[in-house]
């Protein structure tokens, strides 16, 4: 005698034989092909639209003030022998570019940020104290008897035994 319940658990799977096509979560196929799709926007603006590093990796692309060789590279660098004597040999191979934005060169296409105005330097109030503390001085300090004037930290009982935490 055969069971008419199903023993699996709610919901059914689905396979070859019991499938129901496609479900409403599903998402539908695009309505034209992507050889059309990809003229119209936002496909078409970003295409067209080039940036820094695409345009460099063009086979065209010839930067004037790009080093040719070795030497060219050792002499555009900022290395001074008169005022950086004895520099580690990977400073004496640094670029202009590195250290300073006036170099005249465009690295990233980004705009750079404004500075922020500062207002009048008058609206912060800096406190002296007019007398110098010493720095031996015990007053105001937490009260242990690990403390720096001890013997590495551990000090003895009047008795001459050790504190115990």
């Amino acid at each position: 005698m055969s069971r008419k319940c199903n023993p699996y658990a709610y919901p059914r799977y689905e396979n070859d034989m019991s499938f129901m096509g496609l479900k409403e979560t599903q998402k539908l196929p695009y309505d034209t092909p992507t050889h059309l799709a990809q003229n119209e926007k936002p496909w078409a603006r970003l295409y067209d639209s080039a940036t820094l590093s695409s345009v460099r990796r063009k086979v065209h692309h010839h930067d004037q003030e790009a080093s040719r060789d070795s030497l060219d590279f050792h002499l555009k660098s900022t290395y001074d022998h008169h005022q950086d004597f004895l520099c580690h040999r990977n400073e004496t191979l640094f670029q202009k570019e590195t250290y300073s934005d006036d170099h005249g060169r465009i690295l990233k296409n980004r705009e750079r940020p404004e500075p922020p105005q500062c207002g009048v330097q008058n609206d912060i109030r800096v406190w002296v104290n007019p007398q110098k503390a010493s720095i031996y001085s015990v007053q105001g300090t937490i009260e242990s008897h690990h403390n720096a004037s001890t013997n590495r930290g551990y000090s003895r009982k009047h008795d001459g035994g050790f504190y115990s935490t």
